[in-house]
């Protein structure tokens, strides 16, 4: 198994985490079992879904069928928009569990801030519920920006164990790293690759010429080297081993600044201002 399976970070509340994931954002419904299966006999341990993805029950087959002990496995789903409220999130909850086969989740997180309905501060209360009565290891929140942390500073009974943000080299967020740090919540990077965007930098395939390895394998490597949880995502059994196959892949001091360098402040995904949709489909 790859050195990094072995890798983790360690959250707020004592929870280990995998530090390299699978992600299966827009992975089909009719995919999702045979592509995580494949993952798990690959050695990934760290699968990351979302109630708004609509493959939690492909997930949860392939975790079923890999016959892997529950005590192995990090499972992470998301709340959707259109289920943010006290009493919602709690339901909501419940039908990621069933959907996915699975007493527990071992990470829930509120997937966007959704500022114009005005609850997620309820749905942060009902997490901390969640995780008081044993029902999840860990919570935390998606996209949230300094401004959300505050706010969840000012009222919160816990902080998030983990903010899960969209981050690769050219949208880095150092504000809200930043202020991650000082709550005492890890990063997750999703997009980490730019969705492929970033891997065609000069920059990136310089160092991926010199070291031998992948653009792919540069940058998660300097995700790892950052501290940050990262989740890449693909469908194929080849670039899943090449992405969590990082152990030979040193990054050198000057190596790490360079791709620091390259943020542009593009965002690829939506604006956590303004993303309303419901996700609810």
């Amino acid at each position: 198994m790859s050195e990094s399976f072995g890798r983790t970070v360690t959250l707020r509340d004592g929870v280990a985490v995998p530090q390299v994931g699978l992600g299966v954002f827009q992975v089909p419904a009719d995919e999702a079992q045979a592509v995580v299966e494949q993952a798990l006999e690959g050695g990934y341990r760290h699968i990351d879904t979302a109630a708004a993805y609509v493959n939690e029950r492909g997930v949860g087959a392939a975790v079923r069928a890999s016959g892997l002990p529950r005590d192995e496995l990090f499972v992470t789903s998301k709340l959707r928009n259109g289920d943010q409220g006290y009493d919602r999130t709690l339901r909501a909850y419940d039908d990621s569990c069933e959907r996915l086969g699975l007493d527990a989740l071992d990470l829930y997180l509120i997937h966007w801030p959704n500022p114009s309905a005005g609850l997620w501060q309820d749905s942060w209360r009902a997490l901390q519920r969640l995780r008081a009565e044993g029902r999840v290891s860990a919570v935390g929140v998606s996209n949230f920006l300094v401004e959300h942390l505050d706010e969840l500073a000012r009222f919160a009974d816990e902080m998030p164990a983990i903010n899960q943000i969209e981050l690769h080299p050219t949208f880095q967020q150092a504000d809200v790293a930043a202020a991650c740090r000082a709550h005492g919540i890890a990063v997750e990077a999703y997009s980490p690759l730019g969705q492929g965007a970033d891997l065609g930098h000069p920059s990136v395939t310089a160092i991926a010429d010199e070291l031998g390895v992948t653009p792919a394998q540069v940058i998660l490597r300097w995700h790892v080297d950052r501290g940050r949880v990262v989740i890449p995502k693909s469908v194929s059994p080849v670039r899943m081993r090449a992405n969590a196959s990082l152990e030979g892949v040193a990054l050198t001091a000057d190596h790490l600044a360079a791709i620091d360098a390259l943020d542009s402040a593009e965002r690829i995904g939506g604006d956590p201002r303004t993303f309303s949709i419901s996700q609810i489909r």
